[in-house]
């Protein structure tokens, strides 16, 4: 096992001996306990150098791989233990569908690579040696001068660049959020019911517990907020997720109504806002009080979610106290990453990004609501036209719920129910069979063969199965 070593080159060759003896003993090639040759006889069978193998056993010896007793040779130790080989990938994988409706995953196809690539070598060109240093945590000052401009001109937000913060997607900035309320003694934040489940998980890891807020047709229900004494919510009043509504103009006033009369705050997640497609997209929540709303967005609609880009921007009280949990946390965002988006922003490629975005999820949206049509005859999609997902609400006779959803996973199409995101376990369910569809990520040809798919599973069942598949759904209703 040592030979490969010995046969190194001569000024690596000491190196090169140490790492097989480590790797010999992490292994358990070399057992604990087992006994070495003595320097002098491993050298002659190494053809190197004594001095080669002592100055390798000392150092193994002073690392705990070795152990040596004076006068009575060297033996391996028994700290080591083997390490566990490969490195496993933990990534969020599609599901293993031959089609997958699952919302909330873009067209990662349309990432700009050539306009990536361009930005990149110019960006290496142009960027001061020093700027490869700690940034501000913040964010470096030409990317949050560009968002500033940015998010005023698309989406009507209040955004001084000293008041963005760059930050590794919505995800940390919510987190960043709870941290800060945490710390100013919140202790439970209310979350729209349904919504994404991501939140309570965020809002946790603060300290900071989630209390579900039903919505009805406008929006989140501000009495239910008084009623449960919070006071701050996250929404997502734009197109929310995932029953696709806009908030109302009533319903946005009697939110901020609410924050300013319990001095709260309102989180806004613009996750998609920039996708409307029936109309100018409405401007965001914060641009009617930034003293009140916190407002927060990412590339990962428009880009890719890999990239860890976001932004966010708190009412002025609460920016020191966010940036400070920034250094903290981890010191500010990648500077080559920041500098390339800039570029990207400031040269208008980000603003071509959007548009073909647009065209394409717009494209994709039409083909999913004809192919329900055309397969599901009465069903209905709910919602404004707007995001990368529509809720498609099924009349009652393709359910049960869980009857359906056996059989389009039998069929290789995966779907969620819009129960999936309901925080309340006895959630009151309207007739029929509600949907919710994911569509950006698939392209018109795959939509409809998704959906014929999910008509011939359904279908299929007779009169006999459907009694069975009803049967079965009631008796493990019972077991919950």
């Amino acid at each position: 096992m040592l030979l490969p070593a010995a046969a190194a080159p001569a000024r690596s060759r000491g190196r090169s001996l140490q790492s097989a003896l480590r790797d010999a003993v992490r292994s358990g090639r070399l057992a604990p306990g087992t006994r070495l040759p003595s320097s002098r006889a491993l050298a002659a069978d190494l053809g190197v150098s004594r001095g080669l193998v002592t100055e390798a056993y000392e150092q193994l010896t002073a690392e705990g791989y070795l152990r040596s007793d004076r006068g009575a040779g060297t033996w391996v130790g028994g700290a080591a233990r083997a390490a566990e080989r490969g490195a496993r990938d933990l990534a969020p994988r599609p599901a293993h569908a031959r089609v997958d409706f699952i919302a909330g995953t873009p067209d990662l196809s349309l990432f700009p690579r050539s306009a990536w690539a361009a930005a990149h070598r110019g960006v290496l060109a142009d960027l001061a040696h020093d700027q490869l240093g700690y940034p501000d945590p913040r964010g470096l000052p030409r990317l949050r001068t560009a968002l500033a401009e940015l998010l005023t001109r698309r989406r009507g937000v209040v955004a001084d660049p000293e008041g963005v913060v760059v930050c590794s997607g919505v995800a940390q900035a919510m987190a960043l959020i709870g941290f800060v309320l945490h710390a100013r003694g919140v202790r439970t934040v209310g979350v729209e019911d349904p919504g994404s489940p991501q939140h309570d998980e965020l809002f946790a890891s603060a300290g900071v517990s989630t209390v579900p807020v039903p919505l009805d047709d406008e929006g989140v229900l501000t009495d239910v907020l008084r009623e449960r004494g919070v006071r701050a919510v996250v929404t997502t009043p734009a197109h929310q997720f995932p029953l696709g509504i806009g908030y109302s103009a009533r319903r946005r006033a009697e939110l901020l109504d609410w924050a300013r009369a319990v001095d709260g705050l309102v989180v806004e997640d613009d996750y998609d806002g920039d996708f409307r497609y029936d109309r100018t997209p409405v401007g965001a929540l914060q641009g009617l009080d930034p003293g009140h709303v916190a407002y927060t967005g990412s590339v990962s609609k428009s880009l890719a979610p890999g990239l860890r880009l976001g932004w966010l921007l708190v009412p002025d009280a609460m920016t020191e106290e966010v940036v400070a949990r920034k250094r903290m946390m981890d010191l500010g965002n990648p500077v080559l990453d920041q500098a390339l988006f800039a570029r990207l922003v400031e040269r208008g490629d980000y603003d071509r990004q959007l548009r073909r975005c647009q065209r394409a999820y717009r494209e994709r949206r039409d083909a999913l609501v004809t192919a329900l049509a055309e397969h599901f005859p009465g069903s209905e999609v709910s919602g404004i036209a707007a995001g990368l997902h529509v809720i498609a609400r099924l009349p009652g006779l393709w359910g049960p719920q869980d009857a359906f959803l056996r059989r389009a996973a039998a069929a290789g199409v995966a779907v969620r129910p819009l129960s999936h995101y309901e925080h309340a376990d006895d959630a009151a369910r309207g007739p029929g069979l509600a949907l919710v569809l994911g569509y950006a990520h698939l392209s018109p040809a795959r939509i409809a063969e998704g959906v014929r798919l999910l008509a011939d599973a359904v279908q299929e069942l007779d009169h006999a199965g459907a009694v069975q598949e009803l049967d079965h759904a009631r008796v493990q209703s019972t077991r919950r």
